[in-house]
């Protein structure tokens, strides 16, 4: 029996020898490296599990790899804080059983040191999940002792072997009867330490074997060793690989898995196959609308072992609207092996997802429009933010994307058939007063005041070059409206002569059009030029000599806004019959300023004076002529 110390606690030959002739040891701290374990390289004590599965499959690859028809099997069961996993795998030797604490880094399958590459399967390191050495070690995270019971195959005539280590930093290895263990393979067993007790109940270990291991591809079953039926662990092949006898049916197959994977129902399901690359999977598309900055967590599987289920980093950052699941036995993992490391690899992956996604959209928009239309109308807000940098993006959905328009909600697509050329406005307040207007002229306006929305219609000509787009303006308005005739414009033109004199100090200019819907009595319109040259001509009345003399140069033919009074509006036509100027004037300033407050915008002071005149005066009129009509009785 050969044993280590706590003060030594795991010790090999060194290949130098001291000063006095006898071979100095490599020694390991095994408090500090499970401290190391548990607090810095692995994110959770779950990972246990993995490593106990990760090991059983590496060793029965391996004896495949020696032996074709060796009978594989690996048994994982938990009981009384007791944790045992069994493989028929390819054993140690008491050499290797000595160094699997002796050496950080270096692991049992690595060639030339007695590993199992030296014995001729240098061609199947490829497929084994562990590139660290770490192995056991990481089930000193949840056990206070670990009991390995072990024969190799590769020696018909070697003895069992038994590797016993605490957490104290002190291991045994000594060599067993061969009854011990007549069959080639190994038996791991963890004594759970205490406060671990839950990470080693047999509803966890379970529940953390399926996680990991429903994947891998021997048969892997579990039993809560009192003789009850073994449950099978493995769940081959994965979802996306089975045949179903319609696509219906393997749409609700999919459907079933995501809810028991991610907990919903997806709106839609994308295959991620891309053989060359070594990946196959499905990708879930989200049924509630997330943030394009929010970074999803999708599941990865190396080589059927889970590695992650928040890999970050495995799409492109505008497929943010998916969460997929997939199998690679190309990506190469980080040193905890939790996630994927970031190479060139992954990044040609990434490209590669992210192109198949995007042919999944060209292919809804190509010939299942109802499809588009379901994703779009959940996904849309975070698809118009990534097609604001992204041409290709661009270019797919754009004609698809929903907005708000004069004839209704629909796709620039359908609004583009019936109006070539787009007028928009920039806030929802300016579009919601002048829509009912526009629709009954003929006028194509689009709503742009919801976010990224005005920033896409100013790509849209680079997309389709045959459409005019332009902010809407007071002109483009007016010019849509019906004239007046000639005899009925000069008819009122002493009441448009007050009007206009009465709104002068508003820089509003007055326009007398005939147009629907006939309840709409005035509409107010501007744009940013008119509002521009209001602003310049605030900071005119207060400014001193030198800058009054600047801006007064700068005043030129700037548009101003406009009062469009409705000729059809009954009201409007019993306020040009009046009498009285003074009254007329008044009436006047009511309509700008009713017509200002529909159009929501932002009141200046010199608006609201106005307003509290205008009100003031109707009320002293409607009371003076009560008093007037008192007096004759």
């Amino acid at each position: 029996m050969t044993s280590a110390s706590p003060s030594s606690p795991s010790s090999s030959p060194s290949s130098a020898p001291s000063p006095s002739g006898s071979p100095s040891s490599f020694q390991v701290d095994l408090r500090g490296l499970v401290d190391l374990l548990s607090h810095h390289l692995y994110s959770s004590p779950r990972v246990y599990v993995r490593e106990l599965l990760q090991n059983a499959v590496d060793a029965v690859t391996a004896r495949q790899a020696l032996d074709p028809q060796a009978r594989i099997r690996i048994r994982l069961s938990a009981s009384g804080g007791r944790v045992t996993i069994e493989d028929s795998g390819i054993g140690l030797t008491a050499a290797e059983a000595h160094s699997l604490l002796a050496t950080i880094g270096r692991s049992s399958k690595r060639g030339g040191d007695g590993g199992i590459e030296a014995g001729g399967l240098e061609n199947t390191r490829r497929e084994f999940l562990g590139q660290f050495g770490i192995g056991l070690l990481a089930c000193f995270v949840v056990a206070r002792q670990i009991r390995v019971i072990t024969r190799s195959a590769r020696d018909p005539q070697a003895t069992p072997v038994e590797w016993l280590a605490t957490d104290d930093g002190s291991y045994t290895v000594r060599e067993l009867p061969h009854e011990a263990r007549p069959e080639a393979g190994t038996t791991v067993i963890l004594q759970a330490r205490p406060g671990a007790e839950e990470w080693t109940a047999p509803a966890k270990v379970e529940q953390l074997a399926r996680d990991y291991g429903s994947l891998l591809p021997y048969d892997i079953t579990f039993d809560e060793g009192e003789g009850g039926e073994p449950r099978p662990i493995t769940d081959r092949p994965a979802v996306w690989d089975r045949s179903f006898p319609t696509p219906a049916a393997r749409r609700v197959a999919l459907a079933g898995h995501c809810a028991e994977l991610f907990g919903f129902t997806p709106l839609d399901s994308i295959d991620l196959d891309l053989p060359v690359a070594g990946v196959r999977g499905v990708a879930y598309v989200l049924p509630e609308p997330t943030s394009p900055a929010h970074r999803a967590g999708h599941r990865v599987h190396l080589k059927g072992m889970l590695l992650t289920d928040q890999a970050d980093n495995l799409l492109p950052d505008w497929a943010f609207f998916v969460r997929a699941v997939l199998d690679t036995d190309t990506l190469r993992p980080t040193a905890s092996r939790e996630n994927l490391y970031d190479d060139e690899t992954l990044s040609a992956v990434r490209e590669a997802l992210g192109t198949r996604i995007r042919a999944w959209l060209g292919e809804l928009a190509a010939s299942e429009p109802e499809r588009l239309a379901a994703f779009l109308s959940v996904h849309h807000l975070g698809v118009k933010s990534l097609a604001r940098h992204d041409a290709e993006l661009l270019g797919l959905m754009l004609p698809w994307l929903p907005f708000e328009t004069s004839d209704g909600s629909m796709s620039l697509q359908e609004f583009t058939a019936a109006h070539s050329e787009i007028h928009f406005t920039r806030t929802v307040e300016e579009f919601r007063q002048i829509a009912p207007i526009a629709a009954a002229h003929g006028l194509g306006v689009i709503n742009a005041g919801y976010t990224y929305d005005a920033d896409l219609l100013a790509l849209l000509p680079a997309v389709r070059p045959d459409l005019k787009v332009a902010e809407l303006d007071a002109g483009a308005v007016t010019e849509r409206l019906d004239p007046v005739p000639t005899s009925a414009e000069l008819a009122l033109a002493p009441f448009l002569s007050t009007a206009r004199t009465r709104l002068e100090v508003q820089g509003c200019d007055v326009v007398l059009r005939a147009f629907q819907p006939v309840s709409v009595p005035a509409l107010y319109l501007d744009d940013r030029q008119a509002r521009q040259e209001r602003d310049r001509t605030a900071a005119l009345d207060s400014a001193d000599s030198l800058w009054s003399g600047i801006l007064g140069a700068l005043r030129g033919s700037a548009p101003r806004a406009r009062l469009v009074l409705n000729h059809n509006n009954p009201l409007i036509r019993r306020i040009a019959a009046l009498p009285d100027e003074a009254l007329t004037g008044t009436a006047v300033e009511s309509l700008y300023g009713q017509a200002l407050l529909m159009s929501q915008r932002p009141l200046r002071p010199a608006d609201s004076t106005l307003l509290n005149r205008a009100f003031l005066g109707l009320l002293e009129w409607a009371t003076h002529s009560i008093d007037s009509t008192e007096g004759h009785q």
